[in-house]
Protein backbone atom coordinates (compact mmCIF):
# COMPACT_ATOMS: atom_id res chain seq x y z
CA UNK A 1 0.00 0.00 0.00
CA UNK A 2 2.80 2.58 1.23
CA UNK A 3 5.09 2.04 -2.33
CA UNK A 4 1.25 2.54 -4.30
CA UNK A 5 1.13 5.56 -2.55
CA UNK A 6 4.56 6.73 -3.28
CA UNK A 7 4.18 6.05 -6.87
CA UNK A 8 0.68 7.35 -7.10
CA UNK A 9 2.21 11.08 -4.88
CA UNK A 10 5.70 11.41 -6.42
CA UNK A 11 7.65 10.17 -3.67
CA UNK A 12 10.15 7.62 -4.22
CA UNK A 13 10.73 8.98 -8.15
CA UNK A 14 11.86 6.10 -10.94
CA UNK A 15 14.74 7.97 -12.36
CA UNK A 16 12.89 8.45 -15.29
CA UNK A 17 10.63 11.29 -14.31
CA UNK A 18 13.37 13.23 -13.80
CA UNK A 19 15.33 12.27 -16.78
CA UNK A 20 17.14 15.05 -19.25
CA UNK A 21 16.61 17.67 -15.35
CA UNK A 22 20.02 18.86 -14.73
CA UNK A 23 18.57 20.03 -10.88
CA UNK A 24 21.67 20.20 -10.18
CA UNK A 25 22.47 23.29 -12.35
CA UNK A 26 20.92 26.93 -12.24
CA UNK A 27 16.95 26.46 -11.39
CA UNK A 28 14.45 28.55 -11.80
CA UNK A 29 13.96 28.38 -8.06
CA UNK A 30 15.52 26.49 -5.54
CA UNK A 31 15.27 26.74 -1.27
CA UNK A 32 13.59 25.14 1.77
CA UNK A 33 10.75 24.25 2.52
CA UNK A 34 8.72 22.08 5.31
CA UNK A 35 7.00 19.26 3.36
CA UNK A 36 4.22 17.16 5.01
CA UNK A 37 4.95 13.50 4.40
CA UNK A 38 2.58 11.80 2.09
CA UNK A 39 1.81 8.16 3.74
CA UNK A 40 3.31 9.10 7.67
CA UNK A 41 1.69 13.10 8.02
CA UNK A 42 5.06 14.45 9.74
CA UNK A 43 6.36 17.35 8.89
CA UNK A 44 10.01 17.36 7.50
CA UNK A 45 12.44 20.13 5.97
CA UNK A 46 13.55 19.67 2.25
CA UNK A 47 15.47 21.59 0.49
CA UNK A 48 13.57 21.93 -3.38
CA UNK A 49 14.12 22.47 -6.78
CA UNK A 50 12.19 23.84 -9.43
CA UNK A 51 13.42 22.80 -12.70
CA UNK A 52 12.40 22.09 -16.24
CA UNK A 53 8.84 21.60 -15.19
CA UNK A 54 9.65 19.67 -12.18
CA UNK A 55 9.34 19.87 -8.67
CA UNK A 56 12.26 17.85 -6.71
CA UNK A 57 12.99 17.36 -3.36
CA UNK A 58 16.25 16.79 -1.39
CA UNK A 59 17.66 15.91 2.11
CA UNK A 60 20.56 18.68 2.23
CA UNK A 61 21.06 21.67 -0.23
CA UNK A 62 24.59 20.28 -1.40
CA UNK A 63 22.69 18.78 -5.00
CA UNK A 64 24.84 17.42 -7.20
CA UNK A 65 24.96 15.72 -10.82
CA UNK A 66 24.90 12.54 -8.57
CA UNK A 67 22.53 13.74 -5.88
CA UNK A 68 18.85 11.33 -5.97
CA UNK A 69 15.44 12.95 -5.36
CA UNK A 70 13.24 11.96 -2.90
CA UNK A 71 10.29 12.93 -4.71
CA UNK A 72 9.61 14.01 -8.02
CA UNK A 73 6.29 16.11 -8.73
CA UNK A 74 5.66 17.15 -12.77
CA UNK A 75 4.59 20.33 -12.22
CA UNK A 76 2.46 20.37 -16.02
CA UNK A 77 0.64 17.59 -14.24
CA UNK A 78 -0.91 20.18 -11.09
CA UNK A 79 -4.01 22.09 -11.66
CA UNK A 80 -3.42 24.78 -8.73
CA UNK A 81 -0.84 26.06 -6.25
CA UNK A 82 -2.34 28.92 -3.67
CA UNK A 83 -2.36 29.85 -0.20
CA UNK A 84 -2.99 27.23 2.52
CA UNK A 85 -2.87 28.77 6.38
CA UNK A 86 -6.46 28.27 6.80
CA UNK A 87 -6.94 24.58 5.67
CA UNK A 88 -3.35 23.74 8.00
CA UNK A 89 -3.50 26.50 10.95
CA UNK A 90 0.40 27.23 9.99
CA UNK A 91 1.84 30.12 8.59
CA UNK A 92 3.50 30.31 5.37
CA UNK A 93 1.31 27.44 4.57
CA UNK A 94 0.61 26.51 0.75
CA UNK A 95 -0.81 23.26 -1.55
CA UNK A 96 -0.40 21.92 -4.60
CA UNK A 97 -3.06 20.31 -6.53
CA UNK A 98 -3.45 17.66 -8.84
CA UNK A 99 -6.24 15.52 -9.74
CA UNK A 100 -5.03 12.77 -7.68
CA UNK A 101 -3.93 13.80 -4.70
CA UNK A 102 -2.76 17.25 -2.49
CA UNK A 103 0.59 17.87 -1.16
CA UNK A 104 1.14 20.58 1.63
CA UNK A 105 4.11 22.39 2.43
CA UNK A 106 5.48 26.00 4.86
CA UNK A 107 7.48 28.47 3.89
CA UNK A 108 10.23 30.34 5.84
CA UNK A 109 8.41 33.90 5.34
CA UNK A 110 5.24 35.09 3.69
CA UNK A 111 8.01 36.15 0.76
CA UNK A 112 9.19 32.84 -0.39
CA UNK A 113 5.63 31.79 0.27
CA UNK A 114 4.37 34.21 -2.12
CA UNK A 115 7.48 33.24 -4.50
CA UNK A 116 7.26 29.92 -4.47
CA UNK A 117 3.51 30.10 -5.54
CA UNK A 118 4.59 32.47 -8.37
CA UNK A 119 7.55 30.39 -9.50
CA UNK A 120 5.26 26.73 -9.62
CA UNK A 121 1.79 28.69 -10.93
CA UNK A 122 4.10 29.87 -13.48
CA UNK A 123 5.99 26.62 -14.09
CA UNK A 124 1.88 25.22 -14.31
CA UNK A 125 0.94 27.60 -17.13
CA UNK A 126 4.43 26.95 -19.33
CA UNK A 127 4.42 22.90 -18.70
CA UNK A 128 0.79 22.26 -18.84
CA UNK A 129 -0.76 20.57 -21.78
CA UNK A 130 -2.57 23.06 -24.42
CA UNK A 131 -4.57 21.86 -27.83
CA UNK A 132 -2.40 21.91 -30.80
CA UNK A 133 -3.62 23.21 -33.61
CA UNK A 134 -4.13 19.65 -35.23
CA UNK A 135 -6.16 18.67 -31.92
CA UNK A 136 -8.57 21.46 -32.96
CA UNK A 137 -11.82 20.43 -35.14
CA UNK A 138 -13.55 22.63 -36.63
CA UNK A 139 -17.26 21.65 -37.68
CA UNK A 140 -18.24 24.72 -39.60
CA UNK A 141 -15.75 23.77 -42.40
CA UNK A 142 -17.55 19.70 -42.66
CA UNK A 143 -20.70 20.89 -43.86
Amino acid sequence: MESLWRSATGTNPNPEDYDGVEYWSSPERAGWLTKQGDYIKTWRRRWFVLKQGKLLWFKAPSVTRTSEPRGVIPVGSCLTVRGAEDALNKPFAFEISTDRFTMYFVADSEKDKEDWINSIGRTIVQHSRSVTDSEVVDYDSKR
